[in-house]
């Protein structure tokens, strides 16, 4: 894929306002791959972490919003841990969520849970699973 980058984009409010939902700078990454290797739910997503994060340098923030990623994304946040950087893409696949949150776009829906899944699962879980449909 050719990207045609420009200054405006890689620098632009949306990306800034990224960065404060976040706390993360996404400029910091070196692409590695470290993210990506380490992460449980990779081969679900439609663009791995490390991909969100290059996309996110080149400032298309609309094509990291339109991949499934930040719904997969479990927080459990292997990336950072495993980043020699110190770049949580957990934390801004969670950035990504919120601004898509706010904006009041469409993201997935929230399917109904088998009551055996409900009586079985922590509480915990449950929870930090409706917490990604929530702004």
């Amino acid at each position: 894929m050719k990207l045609k980058l420009s200054g405006r984009e890689i620098n632009s409010a949306s990306m800034e306002h990224l960065e404060r939902v976040s706390g993360e700078d996404a400029k910091k990454c070196y692409q590695c791959g470290n993210c990506s290797a380490g992460c449980p739910v990779s081969y679900e997503m439609d663009m791995n972490p490390s991909e969100i994060i290059r996309f996110l340098q080149f400032g298309k923030i609309d094509d990291a919003m339109a991949a499934n990623s930040m719904w997969v994304c479990v927080g459990c946040l292997q990336c950072y841990s495993r980043c020699p950087k110190g770049v949580s893409a957990a934390s801004i696949l969670e950035g990504l969520r919120q601004l898509t949150l706010r904006k009041g776009q469409d993201h997935d829906e929230v399917k109904d849970l088998p009551v055996e899944f409900i009586k079985k699962a922590p509480q915990q879980a449950i929870v930090s699973g409706f917490r990604k449909f929530v702004s």
